[in-house]
Protein backbone atom coordinates (compact mmCIF):
# COMPACT_ATOMS: atom_id res chain seq x y z
CA UNK A 1 0.00 0.00 0.00
CA UNK A 2 2.93 2.46 0.96
CA UNK A 3 4.33 1.85 -2.54
CA UNK A 4 1.24 2.68 -4.03
CA UNK A 5 0.72 5.70 -1.95
CA UNK A 6 4.20 6.92 -3.44
CA UNK A 7 3.06 6.82 -7.23
CA UNK A 8 0.39 9.25 -7.22
CA UNK A 9 2.62 11.35 -5.59
CA UNK A 10 4.97 11.55 -7.78
CA UNK A 11 2.34 12.13 -10.78
CA UNK A 12 1.10 14.95 -8.68
CA UNK A 13 4.39 16.11 -8.37
CA UNK A 14 5.13 16.22 -11.97
CA UNK A 15 1.90 17.55 -12.60
CA UNK A 16 2.33 20.76 -10.54
CA UNK A 17 5.88 20.88 -12.03
CA UNK A 18 4.91 20.55 -15.15
CA UNK A 19 2.33 23.32 -14.59
CA UNK A 20 4.89 25.56 -13.00
CA UNK A 21 7.40 24.94 -15.96
CA UNK A 22 4.33 25.99 -18.56
CA UNK A 23 3.60 28.47 -16.43
CA UNK A 24 6.86 29.76 -16.66
CA UNK A 25 7.16 29.69 -20.35
CA UNK A 26 3.81 31.54 -20.94
CA UNK A 27 5.61 34.40 -18.86
CA UNK A 28 8.68 34.50 -19.94
CA UNK A 29 7.95 36.38 -23.19
CA UNK A 30 6.02 38.77 -21.33
CA UNK A 31 9.74 39.06 -19.15
CA UNK A 32 11.85 39.50 -21.86
CA UNK A 33 9.78 42.24 -23.83
CA UNK A 34 9.85 43.82 -20.37
CA UNK A 35 13.79 43.69 -20.63
CA UNK A 36 13.89 44.77 -23.87
CA UNK A 37 11.75 48.14 -23.07
CA UNK A 38 13.85 48.78 -19.85
CA UNK A 39 17.34 48.46 -21.91
CA UNK A 40 15.76 50.34 -24.84
CA UNK A 41 15.02 53.52 -22.14
CA UNK A 42 18.61 53.25 -20.82
CA UNK A 43 20.22 53.51 -24.26
CA UNK A 44 18.29 56.34 -25.20
CA UNK A 45 19.28 58.20 -21.92
CA UNK A 46 22.83 57.46 -22.42
CA UNK A 47 22.36 58.65 -26.22
CA UNK A 48 20.99 62.07 -25.05
CA UNK A 49 23.43 62.13 -22.16
CA UNK A 50 24.84 65.99 -22.23
CA UNK A 51 20.74 66.95 -21.90
CA UNK A 52 19.78 64.71 -18.89
CA UNK A 53 20.25 63.95 -15.56
CA UNK A 54 22.10 61.09 -16.18
CA UNK A 55 24.30 62.93 -18.39
CA UNK A 56 24.96 65.50 -16.66
CA UNK A 57 25.57 63.12 -13.37
CA UNK A 58 27.87 61.45 -15.75
CA UNK A 59 30.08 64.31 -16.82
CA UNK A 60 30.25 65.37 -13.42
CA UNK A 61 32.24 62.26 -12.14
CA UNK A 62 34.84 62.59 -15.25
CA UNK A 63 35.06 66.18 -14.40
CA UNK A 64 35.88 65.49 -10.68
CA UNK A 65 37.28 62.27 -10.83
CA UNK A 66 39.25 62.29 -14.21
CA UNK A 67 43.01 62.40 -14.56
CA UNK A 68 43.01 66.39 -15.74
CA UNK A 69 40.36 68.63 -15.69
CA UNK A 70 39.50 70.02 -18.95
CA UNK A 71 37.47 73.51 -19.45
CA UNK A 72 37.43 73.32 -22.92
CA UNK A 73 34.57 70.64 -22.72
CA UNK A 74 33.10 73.37 -20.31
CA UNK A 75 32.79 76.05 -23.21
CA UNK A 76 31.29 73.63 -25.55
CA UNK A 77 28.42 73.25 -22.73
CA UNK A 78 28.38 76.83 -22.04
CA UNK A 79 27.86 77.63 -25.42
CA UNK A 80 23.92 77.88 -25.66
CA UNK A 81 24.40 79.91 -22.61
CA UNK A 82 26.64 82.17 -24.22
CA UNK A 83 24.67 83.15 -27.47
CA UNK A 84 21.90 84.07 -25.04
CA UNK A 85 23.61 86.16 -22.85
CA UNK A 86 25.32 88.13 -25.49
CA UNK A 87 22.39 87.64 -28.12
CA UNK A 88 23.03 89.24 -31.70
CA UNK A 89 26.42 90.86 -30.53
CA UNK A 90 28.17 87.05 -30.39
CA UNK A 91 28.92 86.69 -34.30
CA UNK A 92 32.82 86.59 -34.88
CA UNK A 93 34.21 83.91 -32.60
CA UNK A 94 37.83 83.46 -31.18
CA UNK A 95 38.71 80.46 -29.49
CA UNK A 96 42.28 79.95 -27.61
CA UNK A 97 43.20 77.08 -25.84
CA UNK A 98 43.39 73.17 -26.49
CA UNK A 99 41.37 71.08 -28.50
CA UNK A 100 40.37 74.57 -30.24
CA UNK A 101 39.13 72.56 -33.12
CA UNK A 102 36.20 70.53 -31.10
CA UNK A 103 35.33 74.10 -30.20
CA UNK A 104 35.42 75.96 -33.25
CA UNK A 105 33.16 73.38 -35.06
CA UNK A 106 30.40 73.61 -32.31
CA UNK A 107 30.02 77.29 -32.51
CA UNK A 108 30.46 76.75 -36.43
CA UNK A 109 26.97 74.76 -36.62
CA UNK A 110 25.26 77.65 -34.60
CA UNK A 111 23.29 79.85 -36.76
CA UNK A 112 25.01 83.51 -38.16
CA UNK A 113 27.97 82.60 -36.27
CA UNK A 114 31.52 82.61 -37.58
CA UNK A 115 34.40 80.88 -35.35
CA UNK A 116 38.66 80.78 -35.84
CA UNK A 117 40.36 79.87 -33.17
CA UNK A 118 44.38 79.29 -31.49
CA UNK A 119 46.09 76.37 -30.39
CA UNK A 120 48.66 76.67 -28.29
CA UNK A 121 49.88 73.43 -28.37
CA UNK A 122 51.10 70.52 -30.48
CA UNK A 123 48.65 68.85 -32.74
CA UNK A 124 50.71 65.75 -34.17
CA UNK A 125 47.73 63.63 -32.93
CA UNK A 126 44.77 65.77 -34.39
CA UNK A 127 42.55 64.11 -36.33
CA UNK A 128 42.15 64.95 -40.29
CA UNK A 129 39.32 67.18 -39.84
CA UNK A 130 41.45 69.37 -37.16
CA UNK A 131 44.00 69.52 -39.85
CA UNK A 132 41.97 70.79 -42.23
CA UNK A 133 40.86 73.49 -40.31
CA UNK A 134 44.70 74.34 -39.78
CA UNK A 135 45.61 74.04 -43.36
CA UNK A 136 42.52 76.41 -44.19
CA UNK A 137 43.71 78.77 -41.27
CA UNK A 138 40.18 78.49 -39.16
CA UNK A 139 42.98 77.27 -36.77
CA UNK A 140 46.53 78.62 -36.17
CA UNK A 141 48.96 77.11 -34.04
CA UNK A 142 50.52 79.47 -31.77
CA UNK A 143 52.14 80.59 -28.48
CA UNK A 144 50.29 82.76 -26.81
CA UNK A 145 53.01 84.16 -24.74
CA UNK A 146 54.21 86.38 -27.40
CA UNK A 147 51.42 88.79 -29.87
CA UNK A 148 48.13 87.03 -31.38
CA UNK A 149 48.82 87.71 -35.09
CA UNK A 150 45.40 89.76 -35.43
CA UNK A 151 44.58 92.75 -35.89
CA UNK A 152 42.41 95.14 -33.10
CA UNK A 153 39.08 94.53 -32.59
CA UNK A 154 39.19 91.46 -35.38
CA UNK A 155 36.61 89.37 -33.20
CA UNK A 156 33.47 90.21 -31.03
CA UNK A 157 34.31 87.55 -28.27
CA UNK A 158 38.03 85.97 -27.27
CA UNK A 159 37.12 82.59 -25.66
CA UNK A 160 39.64 81.44 -23.69
CA UNK A 161 39.83 77.95 -21.53
CA UNK A 162 42.77 75.62 -20.29
CA UNK A 163 45.23 78.31 -21.44
CA UNK A 164 45.71 80.43 -18.69
CA UNK A 165 46.19 78.12 -15.98
CA UNK A 166 49.40 77.23 -17.57
CA UNK A 167 50.95 80.51 -17.34
CA UNK A 168 52.58 82.85 -14.83
CA UNK A 169 51.80 86.32 -14.00
CA UNK A 170 55.00 87.78 -16.04
CA UNK A 171 53.16 85.81 -19.15
CA UNK A 172 50.05 86.84 -18.51
CA UNK A 173 50.31 90.42 -18.45
CA UNK A 174 51.31 90.09 -21.93
CA UNK A 175 48.50 87.91 -23.40
CA UNK A 176 45.48 88.75 -21.22
CA UNK A 177 46.03 92.35 -22.67
CA UNK A 178 46.21 90.83 -25.89
CA UNK A 179 43.43 88.74 -25.73
CA UNK A 180 41.15 91.94 -25.02
CA UNK A 181 42.89 93.85 -27.82
CA UNK A 182 41.60 91.35 -30.71
CA UNK A 183 38.23 91.49 -29.16
CA UNK A 184 35.35 94.49 -29.67
CA UNK A 185 32.51 93.44 -27.53
CA UNK A 186 34.62 91.36 -24.39
CA UNK A 187 36.62 88.25 -23.44
CA UNK A 188 34.89 85.15 -21.52
CA UNK A 189 37.45 83.45 -19.19
CA UNK A 190 36.78 79.60 -18.78
CA UNK A 191 39.41 78.78 -15.54
CA UNK A 192 40.27 75.81 -13.11
CA UNK A 193 38.94 75.94 -9.33
CA UNK A 194 41.72 75.30 -6.54
CA UNK A 195 41.41 71.90 -5.47
CA UNK A 196 40.48 70.78 -9.37
CA UNK A 197 42.97 68.25 -10.61
CA UNK A 198 46.17 69.29 -12.48
CA UNK A 199 47.42 68.10 -15.80
CA UNK A 200 49.20 64.67 -15.75
CA UNK A 201 52.90 64.35 -15.17
CA UNK A 202 53.17 63.10 -18.63
CA UNK A 203 51.05 66.35 -20.21
CA UNK A 204 53.92 68.63 -18.75
CA UNK A 205 56.18 68.58 -21.25
CA UNK A 206 53.37 69.77 -23.81
CA UNK A 207 52.33 72.18 -21.51
CA UNK A 208 55.51 73.61 -19.89
CA UNK A 209 54.44 73.60 -16.46
CA UNK A 210 52.28 72.60 -13.95
CA UNK A 211 48.51 73.83 -14.15
CA UNK A 212 48.16 76.87 -11.06
CA UNK A 213 44.10 76.73 -10.19
CA UNK A 214 43.65 80.20 -9.15
CA UNK A 215 41.26 81.63 -6.32
CA UNK A 216 38.42 83.85 -7.87
CA UNK A 217 39.62 86.59 -5.85
CA UNK A 218 43.25 86.85 -7.28
CA UNK A 219 41.71 86.75 -10.67
CA UNK A 220 39.48 90.25 -9.63
CA UNK A 221 42.97 91.42 -8.18
CA UNK A 222 44.94 90.40 -11.34
CA UNK A 223 42.51 92.21 -14.09
CA UNK A 224 42.77 95.45 -11.92
CA UNK A 225 46.36 95.47 -12.07
CA UNK A 226 46.43 95.39 -15.94
CA UNK A 227 43.56 97.37 -16.14
CA UNK A 228 40.66 95.24 -17.33
CA UNK A 229 37.20 95.41 -16.06
CA UNK A 230 34.90 92.87 -15.30
CA UNK A 231 31.59 92.96 -17.61
CA UNK A 232 28.82 93.24 -14.69
CA UNK A 233 25.94 93.71 -17.38
CA UNK A 234 27.39 90.47 -19.05
CA UNK A 235 27.78 88.39 -15.90
CA UNK A 236 24.18 89.17 -14.71
CA UNK A 237 22.71 88.01 -18.05
CA UNK A 238 24.93 85.13 -18.05
CA UNK A 239 23.46 83.91 -14.42
CA UNK A 240 20.18 84.57 -15.74
CA UNK A 241 20.79 82.62 -18.87
CA UNK A 242 22.01 79.95 -16.76
CA UNK A 243 19.53 79.80 -14.67
CA UNK A 244 16.67 79.43 -17.12
CA UNK A 245 18.51 76.62 -19.28
CA UNK A 246 19.66 74.79 -15.82
CA UNK A 247 23.20 75.23 -16.31
CA UNK A 248 25.53 75.23 -13.68
CA UNK A 249 29.29 75.36 -14.59
CA UNK A 250 32.21 73.32 -13.09
CA UNK A 251 34.89 75.74 -13.91
CA UNK A 252 34.97 79.29 -12.85
CA UNK A 253 33.95 81.71 -15.55
CA UNK A 254 34.80 85.73 -15.78
CA UNK A 255 33.72 88.34 -18.48
CA UNK A 256 35.46 91.16 -19.38
CA UNK A 257 35.41 94.28 -20.91
CA UNK A 258 37.47 94.72 -24.23
CA UNK A 259 39.66 97.82 -24.29
CA UNK A 260 37.84 100.84 -25.66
Amino acid sequence: MLRRQVNPTRRGGSFLLSGALHSKSRSSPLLSISLVLVGAIFLIIYACGGSDLLGRRKDAVSRVEGDDFSCTSEVQRAIPVLKKSYGDKMKQILHVGPDSCSVVSKFLREAETEAWGVEPYDIEDANSNCKAQVQKGIIRVADIKFPLPYRAKSFSHVIVSDALDYLSPKYLNKTLPELARVSSEGVVIFTGSPGQQRAKVGQLAKFGRPAKMRSSSWWTRFFTQISLEENEAAIKKFEQAASKLSYKPFCQIFHLSSYH
